[in-house]
């Protein structure tokens, strides 16, 4: 099992499939109506850290870090350091505004070999927004925020295994309570989950490089759907799904490089496609995204519309038993355009300074989120800055572009020592 790293380039050809043309199907990516996937929360999905933001947010599989709790709780199980906190800030969406921005506060404590808590606080603040009402006459100003608060715990069941589980309190205040059309509005609460494992081999060897290769599994955000007045519909959370891979290469005492690919989804419903027939409005393709929690995540990934088959005249056309046809394959093709690949590379020299770089890719049609990444770190004793910056690839205009993170990180106490945990050989 010391070979495991060979997993890792297997997986590489994978994304390359991903992001190109299905041959035979006559469906690319240029074929697919735009169908982006839309939720409530979306600040719960955004990458807080400076490491893995520097990475292409290929953080799943990272080595653990007091930014786990985000990524991959489960891996905190083979931290070295006894404890650690960190604390995050992004400006965000910069092209557009300069008084929204994201906080995170994160850390973990080590019990014992076992057992590892620890928890985090993400505040969101959307800035100043005046309130108007139809004529244009200003009702008042305010200033919308959401934040969570997660406590989170991994158990070590094996060597080099572990499961981690998240409780989360959600909370979305976007129009402090404002009445809209005799409509009274309200805060979104929400209750949500993590579960995440990890499997951490650290005895890895590719040639002659000794290593170690973490495989980490994590479902984000499984909560409650949220509505903001009792008339509106319910919407889901960013509720996810990440697979990453990392191999972290020892090539002598002073350097040290890591390799990380992730690949991410929402387990949320696709839109389904509707038209106008004979004045009515018609769902063509797809299914209704009108389900419960666990019922929309196994939905989500068999439910995209693809693309309605026109004729010569650009009708939609209809089979013997009244269906609307898709075009052969478009549904498979829609649903793999909907998995994100996000792939960086890390390099330490003697665990005092780093340099990283990374890459992100989401397809068009479901978004087009294309972006490269830069980052570096510099650490000193028990305390380390980090810093990342996003270049955007997919349009100068993106309102991504050049997102700077910053974080503050500190190692509290000793190093954890490296024997079994009780029980374990």
């Amino acid at each position: 099992m010391k070979n495991l790293t060979f997993l890792l380039f297997l997986l590489l050809p994978m994304t390359i499939v991903l992001a190109q043309p299905t041959g035979g199907s006559g469906v690319s990516d240029n074929d697919l109506q735009l169908n982006t996937i839309t939720t409530a929360l979306p600040f719960m999905a955004i990458t807080p850290d400076s490491r893995a933001g520097g990475m292409g947010d290929a953080g799943t599989a990272l080595s653990p870090s007091s930014t786990s709790v985000y990524w991959n709780t489960a891996g905190l199980s083979f931290a070295d350091q006894k404890s650690e906190f960190s604390l995050s800030y992004t400006p965000w969406l910069r092209q557009l505004t300069n008084d929204i921005h994201l906080s995170y506060l994160s850390g973990y404590y080590k019990i014992n070999k076992t057992h590892t808590v620890g928890g985090s606080l993400r505040f969101f603040s959307l800035g100043e927004i005046t309130f108007t009402d139809a004529q244009g006459n200003v009702i008042r100003d305010d200033k919308p925020s959401e934040y969570e608060l997660t406590g989170a715990y991994a158990f070590r069941l094996a060597d080099k295994f572990s499961i981690g589980l998240n409780g989360k309190f959600a909370y979305s205040n976007l129009t402090g309570g404002l009445t809209v059309g005799g409509i009274n509005t309200k805060a979104g609460i929400v209750g949500a989950a993590d579960l995440s494992f990890c499997y951490n081999n650290d005895e890895v060897k590719f040639g002659k490089v000794k290593g170690t290769y973490r495989l980490a599994l994590t479902l984000n955000n499984i909560g409650n759907k949220v509505a903001y007045s009792e008339l509106s519909k319910r919407d889901f959370i960013p509720m996810n799904m990440k697979i990453g891979n990392a191999f972290e290469a020892n090539f002598d005492q002073y350097n040290k490089v890591t390799f990380s690919l992730d690949l991410q989804r929402l387990l949320v419903p696709t839109p389904a496609f509707y038209d106008v027939i004979d004045g009515n409005v018609t769902m063509i393709s797809g299914r209704t995204d009108d389900v419960g929690v666990i019922s929309g995540m196994i939905q989500s990934f068999y439910d995209a519309p693809g693309s309605p088959v026109l004729d010569d005249n650009g009708e939609y056309i209809q089979n013997t038993e009244g269906k609307y046809e898709v075009a052969k394959w478009s549904k498979l093709r829609e649903e793999l355009t909907e998995i994100n690949i996000a792939t960086g590379v890390e390099w330490w020299y003697n665990n005092v300074f780093a340099i990283r770089g990374g890459l992100f890719y989401e397809s068009r049609n479901k978004g087009n989120r294309q972006f490269i990444n830069l980052g570096a770190s510099l650490k000193y004793n028990a305390f380390a800055i980090d810093f990342s910056y996003l270049a955007s690839i997919s349009g100068r205009n993106s309102p991504l572009a050049n997102t700077l993170r910053f974080t503050l990180r500190f190692n509290l106490g000793e190093n954890f020592n490296t024997q079994p945990a009780e029980g374990q050989e």
